[in-house]
């Protein structure tokens, strides 16, 4: 996630760019970027678009009944080990909103996506509107 906060600093450094005129976008599990950087640097992006985010990462991978969740712990680890736990936790976006102002942000979801459940990107929303302290469009 860093990274990514790291060319975004570099790119406004270096005048490509300004926090007013800089957008980023991704989706599944580029979703998951999305709403990390939304809580790690939010004054770095004027808009974010999150299209059906891997937000919830603790209570997805816990659930080994949804599909494909146990094939995934060779990339993300098993959450059932507390180094794997602690990890996701201090990453999963939906945990980590807090009180702070938030970019614009459009986020989508999809009703039949077969890797994130169409609940998982809503009830993330909702905690931002409830959490966030400006007003940018959400």
């Amino acid at each position: 996630f860093t990274d990514f906060i790291d060319c975004s600093k570099f790119l406004i450094a270096e005048k490509y760019t300004s926090a007013e005129h800089l957008y980023a976008e991704g989706g599944s599990a580029g979703g998951l970027l999305m709403g990390a950087i939304v809580n790690m640097a939010p004054e770095l992006y004027n808009g974010v678009i999150a299209q059906v985010p891997f937000v919830d990462v603790i209570t997805t991978m816990l659930d080994d009944t949804i599909p494909l969740t146990t094939g995934e712990y060779d990339e993300w680890g098993n959450p059932n080990e507390k180094k794997y736990y602690d990890y996701m936790l201090s990453s999963s976006p939906y945990d980590q909103v807090k009180a702070q102002g938030y970019p614009n942000m459009y986020v989508s979801t999809g009703l039949h996506d077969s890797q994130v459940q169409y609940f998982e990107p809503a009830k993330w929303v909702a905690k931002l509107r409830v959490l966030k302290t400006n007003n940018k469009q959400l």
